[in-house]
């Protein structure tokens, strides 16, 4: 049986993706427009707002990896009306034509809050204060009410497979007038996939999970990693659990990430 992966032109679904392929995974892919997809995977045009697409492209799956989001804009509307309604039509198409699939969100670690005691765990209740995280636990709580088997993984800060994302980090935590001390809970695409698999294989149903590797890293190296000195700081590091997260529950299910540090990806030629 086939995966729908939505988001697949994306900065992780275009990772994910080939991986998936490799692993030998019959992939449909839901893009806008005739999309550049591996050889292999059948591309359904459309959109998360086109219901009888939807319905065409979910027919006969076992799991839909749902990728696809808006982040990074000043239109908040937009943000909700993709990452919870877009969502929620998914959700619907699922239930009405492919029931016994697995529905696995893709979801973010900026859900919890900024202000915690300690890294952010899975049981902690979350009050995000912007539109893209709000809007995921919006979606997330869509789904675990839908009667699905469902899966939600939280990602930290993504990197790896020269996607980019790390070159952008410096000028964001700059704008965000973020402690250069700050530390961060990353991922690598690579163990995206491991994750992935893990949840098509029923390892993480029902749940909840944080998907992190195993060091997370201060602003300040982060940003010398890719060239950037910042401006150094002595003041006291506030909010220090902000974007750190911990993966006890993920590892508890089984994942091992491959790529344990950032270190590790740049002595492998894996950034």
């Amino acid at each position: 049986m086939a995966v729908l992966v939505t988001g697949a032109t994306g900065l992780v679904g275009s990772r994910l993706l080939p991986r998936l392929v490799a692993a030998g995974v019959e992939c449909r892919a839901l893009v806008r427009g005739r999309s550049e997809l591996p050889e292999g995977v059948t591309g359904v045009e459309g959109d998360l707002f086109d219901r009888s697409i939807l319905g065409q492209a979910v027919e006969g799956i076992s799991d839909v990896i749902h990728l696809a989001a808006v982040f990074r804009t000043p239109d908040t509307d937009l943000i909700w009306k993709s990452n919870l309604e877009g969502t929620r039509n998914l959700i619907t198409a699922v239930k009405e034509r492919a029931p016994a699939a697995r529905f696995i969100l893709a979801s973010t670690s900026n859900v919890y809050d900024a202000d915690s005691a300690h890294p952010g765990r899975e049981d902690d209740a979350v009050h995000p204060r912007h539109a893209y995280p709000a809007s995921k636990v919006a979606a997330e709580d869509a789904l675990r009410q839908s009667g699905l088997t469902w899966a939600v993984l939280r990602f930290p800060f993504v990197y790896g497979d020269c996607d980019g994302h790390l070159e952008e980090l410096p000028k964001h935590a700059i704008a965000g007038k973020w402690h250069p001390a700050k530390r961060i809970s990353t991922i690598h695409h690579r163990d995206i996939a491991t994750a992935i698999n893990l949840a098509m294989d029923g390892m993480f149903d029902g749940r909840i999970a944080n998907v992190t590797d195993e060091a997370p890293s201060s602003i300040h190296e982060l940003a010398a990693l890719v060239g950037v000195t910042l401006e150094s700081s002595a003041a006291p590091l506030e909010n220090p659990w902000h974007l750190h997260v911990d993966g006890t529950r993920a590892r508890s299910l089984g994942f091992r990430p491959h790529v344990r540090t950032v270190y590790q990806a740049l002595e492998q030629g894996l950034m």
